[in-house]
């Protein structure tokens, strides 16, 4: 039976709450930094959308495939999925800040009740974007620490509202996708 690493979770435990702030707020600013006005001659980067959209996918795949890894008792699969799978949302979110720090942002050009499920899907996919990040990290560090009850417990919270975001990242994308400029 592994022993859970108390000393090693009471460390990630303070940078668990450091970047569950941090993240955010981070991305809210600088998102609404745009390099063009600092004085930097770049282009838009509108090559990255489709990009990080894919990126999201992925990671829905991942996170899908670590499911079933770990239902089948693969644990060291689960545990390699799972670490790409946090990459993998690192990567999406240095993407979308870039992006958004280069590129206005785009508006959706849909009317009647595409429009009311585009900004119901839009809405929730920021909120729990947001509400999610101290849940991986919560997940990831009781799995690299061995306190696989609490890491279970708080998985079947955490893999659900995950899976939500990077599947309705990737509909938010296909959605405005033909109003880019």
């Amino acid at each position: 039976m592994d022993t859970i690493d108390t000393e090693k979770a009471k460390k990630y435990n303070k940078w668990i709450v450091v970047l569950s702030i941090i993240i955010p707020v981070v991305v809210a600013i600088l998102s609404r930094v745009k390099l063009q006005d600092l004085g930097f001659d770049i282009q838009p980067l509108t090559f990255l959308p489709p990009i990080y959209a894919t990126i999201n996918g992925f990671t829905a795949l991942l996170l899908i495939a670590a499911f079933v890894a770990i239902r089948k008792k693969n644990i060291v699969l689960h545990e390699n999925l799972m670490s790409t799978a946090v990459w993998t949302s690192v990567v999406f979110l240095v993407m979308y800040v870039i992006y958004h720090m280069t590129s206005d942002s785009t508006k959706y050009g849909g009317e009647g009740v595409l429009k009311y499920i585009y900004y119901f899907i839009l809405i929730t996919h920021i909120i729990l974007s947001v509400v999610i990040i101290p849940f991986v990290l919560i997940t990831y560090v009781r799995g690299i620490t061995n306190d696989r009850a609490r890491h279970r417990k708080i998985a079947k919270i955490t893999f659900p509202m995950w899976l939500y975001v990077a599947v309705t990242g990737v509909i938010v994308y296909l959605m405005i996708s033909p109003y880019y400029i």
